[in-house]
């Protein structure tokens, strides 16, 4: 098949969301399909275009398994300003529909966020001759998620934003979430005759490149972090839908661990006010993909927070790296929800209500008194992730969607 595949990050840029869109490609691909990847100019790190790569509104490469063309994505360095970033999405998706109108495809794969990938999946889909099937793929629910942070507040626009997000459900031929918390949000959305449409396929994690390896790492020792220290870290995205203030309050109260917080974003400048004095508290930068097992393998424990009510509308999919790396998570997060039940299966770590200091303190010290526990649950998540969450299953899924759709 031609698959055209429409996201808003791809490699070399360094998002989440493009990590997982990358190797779900390169799986399609290695089973024989022909991709055109229409995304944007690398520009997630600073929210800048990154150096090299700016000069121009398109580039295009050709690569061995089909085509990329990278479009400019008007970015804004203020994650806050939701009307700037809003108008920057409008720009990417105008240009992305240009190109991806005229690409030949026998199938659509768009991924949100941002939302607008909807219809812009759609309209390709329409100008595309002949019609082809849109799977719209959700990686957090929206409005949702900005609605609980609090980022979005105005009626109107909130209203504008449902009526988007309903439109772009009902124009794709296929939804797919990561959870069955996200399937329920979506298909609460829709009328009951196109609930079927709403498909649980979840991200996968590649155990090749995540590899186990000791804690005493270079990245340790570039933080200026002792051997023998236990390490507590947060690594992603620095933002307000995480409740991080939470490892400060641990640092406080547990001076004898060290707390790292990894990564960029619109939080940080606050979270380091909050620990000026604290010795126990570093902050590092985003590193290299090449190094993500290294960072991941730094850590005692990671910890992945989610403020109140995110947990059904987001799935982190850093918690499937830090299984893979080996590592315990001590998870802030609604009860019930997909991540305390990914714990629960595989035995590799425990959840705390989200947004409770005093249970956040009083799990993760239980978890660094016992290093024999640590270490089997560690072991545990790296064996459920090899077994479960393999890049080629996940691959296959999508590619047996996509065939029963052109059916």
């Amino acid at each position: 098949m031609r698959i055209l595949v429409l996201c808003p990050h791809f490699a070399p840029d360094t998002a989440p969301t493009g990590t997982v869109i990358t190797r779900i490609v390169e799986e399609l691909a290695a089973r024989g399909h022909h991709i055109e990847v229409v995304t944007a100019l690398p520009w997630y790190r600073s929210h800048a275009i990154e150096p090299g790569w700016g000069g121009k509104w398109s580039r295009s490469e050709t690569v061995p398994w089909g085509r990329i063309t990278r479009v400019h994505p008007f970015p804004g360095t203020d994650k806050r300003n939701l009307l700037r970033r809003a108008v920057g999405f409008a720009g990417f998706n105008v240009l992305s529909t240009l190109v991806g109108s005229v690409r030949r495809a026998d199938a659509v794969i768009a991924m949100s966020p941002p939302l607008t990938m909807g219809l812009t999946g759609w309209l390709c889909t329409v100008f595309g001759r002949p019609r082809r099937p849109l799977v719209f793929n959700i990686q957090d629910v929206f409005p949702d998620a900005a609605i609980q942070t609090g980022a979005l507040t105005n009626p109107k626009v909130i209203a504008v934003a449902r009526w988007l997000e309903k439109i772009s459900y009902r124009c794709a031929d296929a939804v797919t979430v990561l959870s069955d918390d996200l399937a329920t949000n979506v298909r609460a959305k829709l009328p009951a005759k196109l609930a079927d449409k709403v498909q649980v396929i979840p991200n996968f994690v590649d155990t090749a490149a995540i590899e186990v390896g000791t804690s005493d790492t270079s990245y340790r020792a570039e933080l200026g972090i002792a051997a023998d220290q236990p390490v507590v870290m947060y690594a992603g995205n620095v933002g307000f839908s995480q409740s991080l203030e939470l490892m400060i309050g641990a640092a406080r109260a547990l001076p004898e661990a060290v707390f790292v917080i990894n990564g960029g974003g619109a939080a940080k400048a606050a979270l380091q006010e909050q620990a000026a004095g604290l010795s126990n508290v570093y902050f590092g930068d985003f590193q290299p993909a090449e190094r993500l097992s290294e960072v991941l393998a730094t850590a005692d424990v990671h910890v992945v927070p989610l403020r109140t009510g995110l947990g059904a509308v987001s799935v982190p999919s850093k918690t499937y790296s830090i299984l893979a790396a080996g590592r315990p998570v001590l998870a802030s997060i609604d009860p019930g929800t997909e991540v305390t039940r990914m714990l629960a299966a595989a035995d590799a770590g425990v959840a705390v209500p989200p947004d409770d200091q005093q249970a956040f303190t009083a799990a993760l010290a239980g978890l660094l008194a016992d290093p024999a526990a640590l270490h089997a649950m560690g072991a545990n998540g790296r064996a459920w992730v090899e077994k479960a969450m393999s890049p080629a299953t996940v691959a296959e899924r999508y590619e047996t969607l996509i065939t029963g759709l052109r059916s």
